[in-house]
């Protein structure tokens, strides 16, 4: 089984090879976010892979993980990749240091996952948005519907957190 979607103009296919992406994109379609976490040493990865990147063990398990987490580090586009995107420039890419193993396998390091950054309901979120995160900022996961069997994720702004963010003003 293989998935084929597109998503704001881009194509999106995996190959039914791809087993570990497979199983990584049929959690989030049920908006369940799941990752690997490795037989041997215990540690939680992303992006799926077929061994552990820290101890090289090829056997994994998919665990439940909670989707809430800290900005790491952010990009904020503004010069669209495909002609739908621009609707919603600027818009941002967000590295999310999950609350999940943080600071391990050591201080510097923590399991960290990429998504745009999207209204609660999965839509792009507007400019007003956009302008309230930065490093630091506490987000949570959503997911974006895209096709039947087929859900990305996303995060969201926590608004059960405080704090001001640090932000590039450039």
């Amino acid at each position: 089984m293989s998935i084929t979607a597109n998503y704001l103009g881009m194509p999106f296919d995996i190959s039914g090879l791809d087993t570990e992406n497979l199983e990584y994109f049929r959690h989030c379609a049920a908006h369940d976010f799941h990752l690997q976490a490795c037989t041997a040493c215990g540690l939680i990865r992303y992006p799926p892979t077929t061994a552990c990147p820290w101890c090289a063990h090829p056997e994994a398990r998919w665990v439940a993980v909670e989707g809430k987490g800290t900005v790491h580090s952010y990009t904020e586009v503004h010069h669209a990749i495909q002609p739908a995107f621009k609707p919603f420039t600027p818009y941002l890419v967000l590295l999310v240091e999950l609350d999940t193993q943080s600071g391990k396998p050591t201080k510097d390091e923590g399991l960290r996952v990429i998504g745009n950054l999207a209204r609660p309901d999965g839509v792009l979120a507007p400019k007003s948005e956009v302008e309230q995160v930065g490093i630091g900022s506490r987000v949570r996961m959503v997911f974006t519907d895209v096709a039947p069997g087929l859900a990305l994720p996303q995060w969201t702004i926590d608004e059960s957190a405080g704090g001001a963010p640090w932000r590039y003003r450039g």
